[in-house]
């Protein structure tokens, strides 16, 4: 429960502080970039064949380059991360629109629609606010998903202590 406690705090000064924590996440991405790239670079020289060789040697390059600038240059990898956010979350609507058409005569398909409407609505909010929208939306996102981590540690604690 103290875990519970934790993220809700950090959910909390996430949603206060949203572009702090957004840079927070940027530079986290670019060294876990860079890590995964120097894993690339590793991996390459035990491959078998010179092709496996230079495509992970590709890779692990693109990689270090990428973590290198999102670390040097956190603002601007902020802007493309929430560029990013927002065509995954397109990508997340027209799915999910797919997916309540195939399934529209089960029971509770209708959810799959909603939350496809709240997809598009979010990616249109910060397709059309961008650049200004990177200084909240990942954040803001963050802290909401730790306050949501938060609070289910919290229930499921009390559950179990009541078992």
């Amino acid at each position: 429960m103290a875990m519970a406690a934790v993220f809700m705090l950090l959910g909390i000064l996430a949603i206060l502080e949203p572009g702090i924590a957004g840079l927070a996440v940027t530079i986290l991405v670019g060294w876990v970039l860079i890590f995964g790239g120097v894993v690339h670079l590793i991996a390459a020289f035990g491959g078998v064949g010179v092709g496996r060789v230079i495509l992970q040697s590709l890779i692990g390059f693109v990689y270090v380059v990428g973590g290198i600038y999102f670390v040097t240059h956190p603002v601007l990898g902020l802007g493309s991360l929430t560029l990013l956010l927002a065509g995954v979350l397109l990508a997340e609507a027209v799915f999910e629109t797919v997916a309540y058409f195939r399934t529209r005569s089960a029971p509770g398909s209708g959810w799959l629609l909603v939350n496809a409407f709240f997809a598009l609505l979010l990616s249109g909010l910060i397709w059309t606010g961008w650049p200004s929208s990177s200084v909240w939306a990942i954040g803001t996102l963050l802290g909401v998903k730790l306050i949501m981590t938060g609070a289910s540690r919290l229930a499921f604690g009390l559950a179990i202590r009541r078992y």
